[in-house]
């Protein structure tokens, strides 16, 4: 399934990949066209394939949905239109199945163009599955040291697994389960949708979902230091949304602009804490200094001061969900209980 706001310029990519898919006649396609004004649809349709058209845009979890509900095969997959999947995509996806697995993910491989955003993208791939570590706790501390782990610790290489969660780009489900569970919440237009989704698939007992690093796709796109920061605050509102939903969910609140902040206005007092202020990135994001080393390239040193302004951003994209959706309903406590019994 392709879901499609203004995607001519994209979607015959990830059509042409399915074409050429090794489980082919096993495939149902439907393109959703939510609400785009460049023709996408219409692309699709001289393909020959269905299309299901939105008058007005309602978000990728609204399209989603709509994907869900019209397919009718028991597996539905999901696949962005500025990604490419591998000629087996499809058939390692259905391979990951078996009795007890709900869902099977796999990886998403930036392609970008040639410039330094796309280098530091490729360095720095932010599409990875979610670990189970994370059903271990919500408390603080506990977070904040899987958050310093991830800091110094080398990128986990790819392995079948079972994950907590998968990225949007490369996602499957059984389609029963995933009607049952209500889809995806359509108030979460970009961003954090999947994890939501995961915490309803574990309430109703549905715990395993497993990552195949067979079942690739690459992601195309020339990033832009507009596009990257963007995501980063919309990443924010979602962490915001899933906050003000769940009961048992702590703030999501990155440490490092903060201390960084403190140590530049502590300058205008104490002029040397602008000179710690500027070299401190280097010592919390070490991944770049890594990178450098690994690379032979000194552009990676670079890398932790946007990774700051993108931790900036999505801070900012929380206090400003926090604010937006202070009407929200929470979840059931009851309904929050079970949830955890299920982790």
């Amino acid at each position: 399934m392709i879901c499609s706001l203004n995607g001519a310029s994209r979607i015959e990519r990830p059509l042409r990949g399915l074409e050429a898919q090794t489980a082919r006649d096993s495939l149902e396609v439907v393109v959703v066209d939510d609400g785009s004004q460049d023709g996408t649809g219409d692309i699709a349709r001289e393909r020959g394939y269905r299309v299901i058209r939105h008058e007005r845009n309602k978000g990728l979890s609204a399209a989603r949905n709509t994907g869900a509900r019209t397919a009718t095969a028991p597996i539905v997959a999901f696949l962005d239109d500025d990604c490419e999947p591998v000629p087996t995509w499809a058939e390692e996806l259905l391979g990951g199945y078996e009795e007890d697995v709900m869902g099977v993910g796999g990886p998403v491989i930036p392609v970008t163009g040639s410039g330094f955003l796309s280098r530091y993208v490729e360095r720095n791939n932010r599409h990875q599955p979610l670990d189970l570590e994370l059903t271990v706790s919500q408390a603080l501390p506990y977070r904040l040291w899987l958050y310093l782990r991830r800091q110094w610790s080398a990128p986990r290489a790819p392995a079948r697994r079972d994950v907590y969660s998968f990225t949007g780009g490369n996602m499957s489900f059984r389609r029963d389960v995933l009607l049952a569970a209500g889809g995806f919440d359509e108030r979460f237009r970009f961003g954090s949708e999947e994890e939501d989704l995961s915490r309803r698939l574990r309430r109703a007992q549905h715990t395993r979902l497993v990552f195949v690093p067979e079942a690739w796709l690459s992601h195309r796109f020339e990033p832009t230091l507009r596009s990257l920061l963007r995501r980063s605050v919309a990443y924010g509102r979602g962490n915001a949304l899933q906050y003000r939903k769940w009961p048992s969910v702590r703030p999501t609140i990155f440490p490092w602009p903060a201390l960084v902040a403190v140590l530049l206005i502590g300058a205008v007092w104490l002029p040397p804490l602008g000179l710690v202020a500027a070299m401190a990135p280097l010592l919390l994001y070490p991944r770049g200094v890594v990178n450098t080393a690994r690379h032979g390239t000194l552009e990676a040193l670079a890398d932790p001061y946007l990774q700051l302004v993108q931790e900036t951003c999505e801070n900012i994209g929380f206090v400003s969900g926090w604010w937006r959706f202070r009407r929200l309903s929470a979840e059931p406590a009851s309904a929050s209980r079970q949830r955890e019994r299920a982790t």
